[in-house]
């Protein structure tokens, strides 16, 4: 599972937090992510929705895709579909997904990289694994979340965020024993690349045996940690967690802890409550009833995907 190395030795260390001044959390409860076939008949294990909805706020979504090898011709995805209302966010750790949109737009994810899209007022695109992949086979390994948008930001024009695996910031745990990538959000002071409507943290941590990682975590944000192999301990109660298990952490504390018990990659992800009424049908999230038969409307007339989507990446944003 290599999305991004490093060596931990050279990185920037998160701060050593204070066993004993620490307002660590506790776990509410672990949940086992269920396995469905999305697309043209990809498994995935999702283990959101599933907990309560205000558990995972502002997250809608959290689907696995493999570890999986294909052989050749095996390889699938998710062909034209539309979205309105929220973000999907693809993390492609091992594998190739190529994406395209109504407009002509598109582009790669791979090896660490992720794509951001703000779906908005409306999008229409397919994600499908490469030709190369299909027609050869090989490992197959990503992440897809859905990020609720607040409801003054559901008619956002749509936009697509290449992030790049150079751009995700790297950092050490205290000890050097795990690996943290930033893909979004603050953590310690150091910021990840992604540009979020909803605040919010997305990590992924891979822990050496034994190794231990705590993180700041701010009080006022959910916080839940998804485990993609391997197995460990979460929160001051040090609740077992292993391959396909979400640990759903309590609403009090300001610090996340964990420990590995083998060489363990988890997501860790918590934001910022919308706490807004959600209506969802499919593809679409939206704060109403009404509002989601407006967009089974506009979807049977054509009415998404009809204007330029722009692709912004780190550097783009900088420049701004």
């Amino acid at each position: 599972m290599p999305a991004v190395t490093a060596d931990t030795l050279t990185l920037p260390r998160l701060p050593r937090l204070p066993e004993a001044a620490t307002e660590w959390r506790g776990v509410r409860r672990v949940v086992r992510a269920q396995r469905f076939l999305e697309g043209e008949g990809f498994q995935v294990r999702r283990p959101f929705p599933g907990v309560e909805l205000a558990d995972a706020d502002p997250f809608l979504l959290l689907d696995h895709m493999g570890a999986v090898e294909y052989g050749p011709g095996e390889a699938k995805g998710a062909p034209w579909h539309p979205h309105r209302g929220f973000e999907t966010v693809t993390y492609m750790i091992d594998g190739v997904f190529e994406h395209r949109d109504s407009t002509g737009g598109g582009g790669v994810i791979t090896n660490g990289g992720t794509q951001w899209m703000t779906a908005g007022s409306g999008v229409l695109h397919s994600e499908l694994p490469s030709q190369e992949l299909v027609a050869q086979g090989g490992l197959f390994h990503g992440v897809q979340l859905w990020v609720n948008l607040p409801k003054a930001a559901k008619w956002t024009p749509p936009r697509y965020q290449d992030i790049n695996a150079a751009d995700t910031v790297l950092l050490s745990s205290d000890d050097g024993g795990a690996l943290v990538r930033v893909i979004a959000g603050d953590v310690a002071g150091h910021q990840g690349p992604g540009m979020t409507h909803t605040p919010i943290t997305y990590l992924h941590a891979t822990l050496s045996p034994h190794a231990h990682l705590t993180l700041p975590w701010p009080e006022d944000f959910t916080a839940m940690v998804y485990v993609l192999s391997g197995r460990g301990t979460v929160g001051a109660d040090h609740r077992p967690l292993d391959e396909g298990r979400l640990a759903v952490f309590e609403n009090h504390g300001a610090a996340l802890t964990m420990r590995a018990d083998t060489t363990w990659d988890v997501l860790v992800l918590g934001g910022l409550p919308l706490r807004e009424p959600v209506a969802r049908y499919g593809p679409f999230v939206m704060n109403t009833r009404a509002e989601i038969l407006q967009a089974v409307e506009d979807f049977q007339a054509g009415r998404l995907g009809v204007t330029h989507v722009p692709h912004v990446t780190a550097a783009d944003e900088e420049l701004s």
